[in-house]
């Protein structure tokens, strides 16, 4: 089942990353950036595409390599935290957030609620 979910999780990363690189003046627009000429669109591409990538690879590596995922969970659930977090405080800051400002801060919080779960669960079974 963990291995599941961070499969979907990765897997969902991945093909953000590759929409984010294949169409970066859309995807950025759609989040309400604008990318400057040069480093801006070399930041986006970065952050969006390599980073994203390393995230999907990240999740889909117990699927991948047949391992136990649970130290991946781990970090899911870390980094899902502090992205809900900071989210939750930029609600609050900021006003006019687009539509796919908070469908994306839902997808976080699912993806943090499901790490919290499958956590709980491991524990409860005396896998976690």
């Amino acid at each position: 089942m963990v291995r599941g979910f961070l499969t979907v999780v990765g897997v969902a990363y991945l093909a953000l990353a590759a929409w984010c690189a294949a169409q970066p003046e859309q995807t950025a627009q759609a989040v309400g950036f604008s990318l400057a000429r040069g480093a801006g669109q070399s930041e986006y591409l970065t952050v969006y595409g390599g980073l994203q990538t390393a995230l999907g690879l990240l999740f889909v590596w117990p699927w991948l390599c047949r391992e136990d995922g649970r130290a991946v969970l781990r970090i899911c659930l870390l980094i899902h935290g502090c992205l809900v977090a900071f989210r939750c405080v930029s609600f609050g800051l900021y006003a006019d957030i687009p539509a796919m400002t908070y469908a994306l801060a839902a997808t976080e919080w699912v993806i943090f609620l499901g790490a919290v779960l499958l956590l709980v669960v491991g524990r409860r079974r005396g896998t976690g």
